[in-house]
């Protein structure tokens, strides 16, 4: 384990070893998902290369949450093994929040709301299948925080 933590496994072999972990069927959302169209088109090319180095790191993870669900008894699991995928989980979460807060400043400052940590799991697309109709309800709220504020008041 040292050994592995301390050096660069190849990369090769870990694509390899991770296509043997297929999500199972009822877990979907360790499918790791894609940055929306309308929002990759705007990104550079150095935000796109740091979003394909975090995609590489979830697929990796994606595989070992798989791999751990596949050896351990589901039906009898210890703690340890729960407290194990409850971390190895929230890591994922926690990472696809990481993803939209790197993304939030190639977006319209109006839209960055977008980018907030959500409590709606992305399944396919990372901001969600639904996007014209959330730039929709940001526009609105925009709208609503500009009759809200106080004229010559700056927002904190």
């Amino acid at each position: 384990i040292q050994y592995m933590l301390s050096h660069q496994l190849q990369e090769l072999a870990l694509d390899e070893a991770a296509k043997n972990y297929k999500a199972p069927v009822n877990c979907d959302l360790l499918k790791v998902p894609v940055v929306n169209h309308q929002i990759w088109s705007q990104m550079g090319m150095p935000a796109r290369a740091q979003e394909m180095k975090i995609q590489k790191v979830l697929k990796l993870l994606s595989a070992g949450v798989t791999d751990v669900i596949e050896v351990i008894d589901t039906a009898n699991m210890l703690e340890a093994h729960q407290d194990a995928l409850a971390f190895l989980c929230s890591a994922f979460f926690e990472i696809n929040n990481i993803r939209r807060a790197a993304i939030r400043p190639v977006i319209n400052p109006n839209l960055a709301s977008l980018c907030k940590p959500t409590s709606v799991p992305p399944r396919n697309l990372l901001f969600g299948d639904n996007l014209a109709k959330r730039v929709k309800d940001c526009h609105e709220d925009v709208k609503t925080m500009a009759l809200i504020k106080p004229a010559g008041k700056q927002g904190k």
